[in-house]
């Protein structure tokens, strides 16, 4: 779709792009990435907040459905565009937008981030870097297609826990690994029906815009907009989808794995709106250079805790509410989420040297790596991120079919044991929305 095609098929009015930018070419004094957001509120603020500070970057438009946030977002940064609807900034910034972030509902990742590379933006998406599977395979195709950066916003992919954590896994200091466990404890699911009712929409809010791509549906006071969407399937990936790629990070890298044979979930079959509490899901990983064979990976969330064999040499003192246990052939080896990994039994530790660690900048990696024009040095570039993406949201499949094994073909992206769950692999946009062309 051309641009006056879009114009008139979106009812949207034609303005004028932003001026065009500094030369950023190499080793010029005026580098200035011309910067937009997608996403004000929540996420966005932080994203923001570290793209704009950048020295080499300059914020120059935002587009959010909620005007409240936006009103705050002129206040903080003058002279800044802001937008209701991101695919006319998209179009206004066709010539001079160089970067974007994308903080919004997990819907709306996938037709965000495709419209963003066609339109020759590099890319700063927030996790899961889709809503579902095609979505992902889709991103990582565009941006080879289109030879964008893309970074997904899983900024303790970059930090010093993360990167001990995969230089211990890989030095084996507990030996090969036997078994895996990843914690979650929290929930973002609702077992509880679907409202019957319908409220008025604020005046602030863009309530098609929000919808976006998801299917139409009336306003509900406080269930969906602006804090509950994680629970609600068809806009967010419940809880599994929200932490997984954080969680699952550095036992995922460490251990080398590649795409699961297959999946099953042990906990009760979500119903058709929300998502699940209390998941248990197992995934079973084909063996690499640091397990022990084949490794099962097993998922779980809210109330649900690995066994208590396993978790019964962990000091009380250690706290691993959100984390991953590794049993290895000589220990066990407690990742927590945003804090130092440790060695079980503590006497192992004392004679293991510390690995010599610069700090990284999530988000200053990815403007780096868009001046150089290589994304050498991103700890969450599209390859990576599209497949750790792809093995998560396979287990939300998994959770609507429970507790029948689903095989993976990850080559083909399809479940062949399971037609009906095949069919959860892509998503049908709904009428009037469709992914921005050049």
């Amino acid at each position: 779709m051309n641009r006056r095609k879009f114009i008139a098929s979106s009812g949207l009015a034609v303005s004028a792009p932003f001026v065009s930018r500094h030369s950023w070419a190499a080793g010029s004094p005026m580098q200035k990435l011309q910067y937009a957001a997608m996403g004000i509120g929540g996420r966005g603020t932080a994203d923001i907040k570290a793209l704009a500070g950048h020295s080499k970057v300059k914020f120059v438009a935002a587009a959010d459905v909620d005007s409240g946030p936006a009103k705050k977002l002129k206040a903080n940064y003058p002279g800044t565009k802001t937008y209701s609807d991101w695919r006319q900034m998209l179009q206004d910034g066709r010539e001079s937008i160089d970067i974007v972030s994308i903080s919004t509902p997990d819907h709306m990742h996938g037709i965000m981030g495709l419209s963003a590379m066609n339109l020759g933006k590099h890319v700063y998406l927030q996790k899961p870097l889709a809503q579902n599977i095609g979505e992902c395979r889709a991103l990582r195709q565009s941006a080879e297609r289109n030879g964008k950066i893309v970074q997904m916003g899983t900024q303790g992919a970059s930090s010093k826990h993360d990167r001990t954590a995969v230089n211990f896994i890989r030095r084996q200091l507990i030996g090969k690994v036997t078994e895996a466990w990843v914690i979650c404890g929290k929930s973002w699911g609702d077992l509880k029906p679907l409202p019957n009712q319908q409220d008025p929409v604020p005046a602030d809010l863009n309530w098609e815009g929000w919808l976006g791509v998801g299917e139409k549906r009336p306003f509900i006071e406080g269930y969906y907009h602006p804090k509950n969407w994680r629970r609600r399937q068809g806009f967010g990936t419940g809880t599994l989808g929200d932490m997984g790629c954080h969680i699952f990070n550095a036992m995922y890298r460490g251990l080398e794995l590649t795409a699961p044979r297959k999946v099953r979930s042990k906990t009760r079959t979500p119903n058709q709106h929300n998502w699940t509490t209390n998941e248990r899901v197992e995934y079973l990983f084909p063996a690499t250079r640091h397990t022990d064979g084949n490794l099962t990976v097993n998922w779980v969330s809210g109330r649900e805790r690995p066994p208590k064999a396993l978790t019964a040499a962990i000091p009380e003192s250690i706290k691993y509410r959100f984390g991953c246990v590794l049993k290895g052939e000589a220990g066990l080896l407690v990742l927590r989420h945003g804090n130092s990994p440790i060695l079980l039994p503590t006497k192992k530790s004392s004679d293991v040297t510390l690995p010599e660690l610069n700090p990284i900048g999530h988000h200053d990696a990815f403007v780096n790596a868009v001046l150089k024009g290589e994304q050498k040095g991103l700890l969450s570039p599209i390859e990576f991120a599209a497949d750790l993406t792809e093995f998560i949201l396979l287990g939300n499949i998994a959770m609507q079919h429970s507790p029948r094994w689903l095989e993976w073909d990850a080559m083909k992206a399809t479940i062949p044991n399971d037609k009906q769950a095949n069919q959860q692999i892509h998503r049908a946009y709904r009428d009037g929305w469709s992914v921005l062309q050049s």
